[in-house]
């Protein structure tokens, strides 16, 4: 995969783009970003591993993670920081979520949006990044929390009817939403989260 297309393509539908080889790089390129200022975290094992908590909490934010400290209501924040399940080549953002808080707070409410993602959620295509999301995050995620569905069982997607079933909610973010100030997306040239 071509980095400088993957971001020029990006670009072109507007979002802000930044690149760091390493996660070390792009955790202190967060906290200086988000410096001081009021931050919810959308569940995510990439900002898990990437220490993003501790760093922008240690930058001066107050920082809002239901996995760290109960967290409160996601748009209720100055910045949203979270990641994708997918990243299409040609420029668009995929998250499957449960409750709806990860996609809802990434299309309204907040000022900021950082999605930060590794390499190994770019996909070629936006039918891919849907794939990605599906059969391989997703069942990941179902298998780390002990959700009872088929695809915690085997992993693979079988769109079930589980009432345990963590794929309640798709979004597609093609260009960043009207009332966020900035929109960014943050690639790390290491694999980070499912």
């Amino acid at each position: 995969m071509e980095l400088a297309k993957v971001k020029e393509a990006f670009e072109r539908h507007g979002f802000a783009v930044s690149y760091f080889e390493t996660a070390a790089e792009a955790r202190a390129y967060l906290a200086a970003q988000c410096a001081g200022q009021a931050v919810t975290f959308g569940g995510s094992v990439t900002l898990d591993q990437l220490g993003a908590f501790d760093a922008l909490r240690a930058a001066g934010c107050t920082v809002n993670w239901h996995w760290k400290n109960g967290g409160a209501r996601v748009q209720d924040c100055d910045i949203y920081v979270t990641s994708a399940n997918g990243l299409s080549e040609t420029g668009e953002i995929v998250n499957i979520d449960g409750t709806g808080n990860r996609v809802a707070a990434a299309i309204y409410g907040p000022a900021a949006c950082f999605t930060v993602c590794g390499r190994n959620k770019l996909a070629p295509t936006l039918a891919d990044a849907i794939g990605r999301a599906r059969n391989i995050a997703a069942p990941k995620n179902a298998q780390r929390i002990g959700a009872h569905t088929p695809c915690a069982a085997d992993g693979k997607c079988h769109d079930c009817d589980s009432p345990g079933r963590i794929c309640r909610a798709l979004s597609v973010v093609f260009r960043p939403p009207m009332g966020f100030t900035r929109y960014e997306l943050v690639l790390v040239g290491e694999d980070l989260g499912y």
